[in-house]
């Protein structure tokens, strides 16, 4: 079974939208103390250009789900895209860092609107009996777009100034938004529109809010009293959040969806295997350039395995899955990364180059046999018309999963010198990973979604 002409136009449409949005989240860290020093701004303040754009999207990405459900998952992607424009330009045009902060508001609601539908138009795109092949794709254009945003922005960065990173952005935006216009798929129809409930979207953007921002702050050991002031509105307002949710009929978190066994078990497999891999990602950079003095064009083209490996995983592992049980090849996906993981943490104290390369790309194989067959667990597991919500929960498991790597990273780097920093990421990592890979392998004893159709 092959896809016609127009489905592969649909395709590259939604993966130059996601190439764009997750690229955007990992792009400007290379930049940040150009920017610092271009607005005379203290690198603290100048990091909230990376943290502004995450937490949008942490916070908004269920509700432009719920939205997707209800009026059509094409309309939130093409909005989404026509933002995410938008806000390229008013990045490309800032003159203040104010401006430039608000202007990576904006993109952050463009992204959003386009993470919380991209699977569902996957979904909708494919045949079920090849579903895997399309998530596959989609798997590993998210998971070479997140690691290859330092190299990217390294090479433009050599070739002019930071402007680039978002002007770069219009025209693959607009020429997604006009692909998708006119070959996207729409929704099937719905006989009884439910009503957008706009309290708990407020209340989960605050939930989210308060958990990320609560997460950072004693990452970073800011003021105790001003965490635990964050903690307490956090479990008052996440308490009543969850209990208006298992009353909705079509609710923003989707509790109805998390109630599938295997659609939880999946869900928190992601959100360990992407806390696993920004330990390493961020805390590797630090051991290259403090400890092996490379600088940031090496440490780019030694990070560069990884996401190569994936591109080759994901594809083989789209195809498996229509024969393998998923919760096998996620796994073994696991068990490798992990297994790559434990060899970087046995990196002898001098190791030259190969030595590092090839673990890095142990590392990616076991992420793309993964990645793969647990994202079509995840959105193969819940009914068509959740497609929305199911998209907009594997998302934000990715979401969280890298906030909590990072903030782990934050607060290991705190707790442990120089030299043994880079060692405690990977351990703590290694046991993520070997957590997703048990809990994978529990979903062998339910049948995949796929497989019983």
């Amino acid at each position: 079974m092959k896809l016609i002409p127009r489905q592969y136009l649909a395709v590259t449409a939604v993966l130059l939208a996601i190439i764009m949005s997750v690229l955007d989240g990992t792009i400007m860290n290379v930049a940040l103390p150009t920017l610092a020093h271009d607005f005379d701004v203290e690198p603290s303040t100048a990091i909230w250009i990376v943290n502004a754009y995450q937490l949008v999207i942490t916070m908004t990405l269920l509700s432009f789900a719920s939205l997707g459900d209800i009026y059509g998952y094409k309309r939130i992607f093409l909005i989404g895209i026509a933002l995410f424009v938008s806000g390229s330009f008013c990045c490309t045009m800032s003159r203040s860092f104010w401006m430039l902060a608000a202007s990576r508001v904006l993109q952050g609601f463009g992204a959003a609107c386009v993470m919380s539908v991209n699977t569902a138009l996957i979904r909708l795109i494919y045949p079920l009996k090849i579903l895997g092949r399309g998530m596959a794709v989609n798997a590993m254009i998210v998971a070479v777009s997140a690691a290859s945003g330092p190299s990217i922005a390294g090479a433009i960065l050599s070739l002019g100034t930071w402007q680039w990173l978002f002007a770069i952005n219009i025209p693959i935006g607009i020429a997604a938004w006009i692909i998708g216009y006119r070959m996207l798929p729409n929704n099937p129809p719905i006989k009884e529109k439910p009503k957008f409930d706009k309290i708990s979207a407020l209340a989960n953007a605050l939930t989210f809010g308060l958990l990320i921002y609560s997460l950072d702050g004693f990452a970073h050991e800011e003021n105790r009293k001003f965490i635990l002031i964050q903690l307490l509105l956090l479990l008052v307002i996440g308490v009543f959040y969850i209990r208006r949710q298992t009353k909705a009929t079509m609710p923003i978190l989707p509790v109805d969806l998390l109630k599938i066994p295997i659609f939880s078990l999946s869900v928190g497999t992601s959100i360990a295997s992407f806390t696993a891999q920004m330990l390493a990602m961020v805390s590797l950079p630090f051991f290259m350039q403090n400890i092996l003095h490379y600088d940031a064009v090496e440490i780019g083209l030694l990070l560069t395995p990884w996401p190569l490996a994936t591109i080759l995983a994901a594809p083989l592992a789209g195809r498996l899955v229509e024969r393998v049980n998923a919760g096998l090849l996620g796994g073994i996906g696991m068990g490798v990364f992990a297994i790559g993981l434990f060899l970087l943490y046995l990196l002898p104290a001098h190791p030259v180059e190969w030595d590092i390369v090839w673990r890095m790309a142990v590392c990616g194989v076991g992420f793309g046999l993964f990645q793969t067959p647990n994202n079509v667990m995840i959105v193969s597991s819940s009914p068509a018309k959740r497609s929305g919500g199911a998209s907009g929960m594997l998302g934000t498991a990715r979401l969280l999963g890298q906030t909590l790597g990072t903030a782990l990273v934050a607060l290991l780097f705190h707790m442990f010198s120089e030299g043994y920093r880079w060692k405690a990421c990977l351990l703590v990592a290694i046991c993520f990973a070997i957590c997703a890979g048990i809990v994978s392998s529990i979903r062998m004893t339910q049948k995949s979604p796929v497989e019983e159709n």
